[in-house]
């Protein structure tokens, strides 16, 4: 009762700072590890330097993503998701493969949201630039280390896994492809 005078009468700013700082700072705890094991031989696609399982190591697993808000901060990774490439199957939203020359993405497990973002479109900002890409799979940050994820770990829980066409609209050098600190936000 006290806290709730005080926050209504004295320092209404600070109150709503504070809100706003524990709402930011929410997290996303690990919901469980998977052991890896050793793909076998040619099982698992390195293309765009993806990582295979290590036998014997643990893997971090997540149900969740870190909020969502108009300016989600993120990993963005290389993937394709054309036949044969390192994003293996076809894409969860609609069940086919995608030229990596078009803006599309997959979003670990939390933001991925049981496919609610299916075939909707994302902005991603980096490096000045933005690029709007469409949500077309799940970075599964559940499970992997298995044939249905090409023998890759999980997903962490903050990935934008994106085609070649998004790096290129954002300006990324080639040479420095693989790895990049974006914000993302839903589209209007």
């Amino acid at each position: 009762m006290k806290k709730q005078v005080i926050c209504s009468t004295v320092f209404p700013l600070l109150c709503i700072l504070l809100l706003f700082l524990s709402v930011e700072a929410q997290t996303c705890s690990p919901s469980g590890k998977i052991k890896g094991k050793t793909p076998p031989p040619g099982q698992c696609n390195q293309e765009n330097d993806s990582d295979c399982c290590k036998d014997g190591k643990w893997y971090t697993t997540y149900k969740c993503s870190p909020p969502v808000s108009s300016q989600t901060k993120a990993t963005l990774t290389l993937n394709s998701f054309e036949p044969d490439g390192d994003g293996g199957a076809p894409s969860e939203c609609d069940n086919q493969y995608h030229s990596d020359d078009d803006p599309v993405v997959a979003l670990s497990t939390g933001w991925y949201n049981n496919g609610k973002r299916c075939l909707n479109y994302i902005n991603i900002h980096g490096k000045g630039k933005s690029v709007r890409a469409k949500v077309v799979d799940e970075c599964d940050s559940t499970m992997g280390c298995d044939s249905d994820h090409d023998y890759q770990p999980p997903c962490p829980n903050n990935i934008v896994d994106a085609s070649k066409a998004v790096w290129k609209a954002l300006g990324v050098p080639e040479s420095n492809w693989g790895e990049m600190d974006i914000y993302w936000s839903d589209t209007d």
